[in-house]
């Protein structure tokens, strides 16, 4: 990073079904002001905006942000799949490290329909067709939701690989209910055994319905600024932002006959390596992490993509407590999009809002003890990963 770039303030709703929302503008206009407020900036000091939101037609990012202030500044809509709150950070954080803005508003917000994800447009291409294609090869099942029947295949591929059981992933989902006991912005708060996970209805594959995150709705919004504008405007400076990496998918998503491979894997290890890299830290070196646990079965993959653990010893790293309080990091102490659910647009900015509460240290019950580093991981399949590291001044 050639400027040290801080989050200044971040906001966020909480999560609710499909169909217990406000309108998106209304959730979106909502994070933004209590992002604001926590910033100790008004609206009129922004110099960009970043909206991010996948289900809407053109301009919801004006709907929802003209709700707060109209000051014609820029402001760009973004779309990524489910990184789409993350891809918006990472472009506010690009802005004011250019020098092109020294202050940059992020937000992300989704308001979704019940049931599986699906596509809306049936008259053109399908962007997931290559990833589609894979998993009925891999596993053939016409018909079958989409997400589960890829990431069902993968967990599926690593149990077989490393010749585990699914009450591996059964204890991830445990585990996300007993950190989000206690988030009153998550949906799902109540304890679950591995028994009534596993005998929860199979989706697809070894993942039931316990291991998979639900459509909600939702939005969360950050302010990034530069630490120049920072002090002029005396606004809080002890979150940086001391690396981030965005990828996309390289040849060995579609080559290597792999579930692994299509769902992000070698996404997140190159996103992770250049982070770890930029920063001069190690995964060692991490207190506490949000990553994207669409399915358990992701979860497990990404302890291993980010080099939290080594290849094939997610098992062990499990069954030792080191993905939780007491042990080597803490992973989703929010209760992770299993917990919280799944709104595409708002997930990757309620992650970096739960990092910096966490780095803040003002998450009550749901404390890290005395975290320095945090990092973030959201995975896009079609595909785009932001890993985001954050250091405590």
């Amino acid at each position: 990073m050639t400027r040290k770039i801080f989050v200044a303030g971040v906001g966020m709703i909480p999560f609710v079904k499909p169909g217990k929302s406000e309108s998106y503008d209304i959730m979106g206009a909502k994070a933004v002001a209590i992002a604001l407020e926590d910033a100790g900036v008004d609206y009129t000091r922004v110099q960009q905006v970043y909206a991010g939101y996948v289900y809407g037609d053109s301009t919801c990012g004006q709907r929802a942000v003209y709700h707060v202030g109209m000051t014609g500044v820029p402001l760009i809509n973004v779309n990524n799949n489910c990184s789409t709150g993350s891809s918006a950070l990472y472009l506010a954080r690009q802005a004011v490290e250019s020098g092109a803005v020294e202050c940059a508003l992020a937000v992300g917000f989704e308001q979704m329909q019940p049931g599986a994800l699906v596509s809306h447009f049936d008259d053109r291409p399908e962007p997931l067709g290559a990833f589609i294609d894979i998993a009925q090869q891999l596993k053939p099942a016409p018909g079958a939701p989409m997400a589960p029947h890829m990431f069902g295949t993968a967990g599926a591929e690593y149990l077989d690989k490393f010749g585990v059981g699914p009450e591996l992933f059964a204890k991830v989902s445990v585990k996300a209910r007993r950190h989000a006991e206690h988030n009153d912005k998550a949906i799902f708060r109540t304890l679950v055994t591995e028994e009534e996970v596993l005998g929860s209805p199979t989706i697809f594959g070894p993942m039931t319905r316990l291991m998979c995150c639900p459509p909600t709705c939702g939005a969360a919004a950050a302010i990034i600024v530069s630490e120049a504008f920072a002090r002029k405007h005396g606004l809080k400076t002890d979150v940086a932002i001391l690396a981030q990496s965005m990828t996309t998918d390289f040849t060995s998503t579609f080559d290597q006959g792999s579930m692994i491979k299509a769902v992000g894997y070698d996404m997140t290890g190159a996103a992770a390596k250049e982070v770890y890299e930029k920063a001069g830290v190690g995964p060692d070196d991490v207190d506490v992490c949000e990553l994207h646990d669409c399915f358990t079965a992701n979860e497990v993959l990404t302890y291993e993509g980010l080099g939290l653990t080594p290849e094939g010893t997610a098992e062990k790293f499990i069954a030792d407590g080191d993905n939780t309080y007491g042990g080597k990091v803490v992973t989703n102490p929010s209760g992770g999009l299993l917990s919280k659910g799944h709104p595409l647009g708002a997930t990757g900015l309620a992650q970096c809002t739960e990092l910096v509460d966490q780095l803040r240290g003002r998450c009550g019950v749901r404390q890290v003890e005395n975290p320095k580093i945090a990092l973030q991981h959201n995975l896009g399949l079609g595909g785009a990963c932001v890993v985001t590291m954050y250091g405590r001044a």
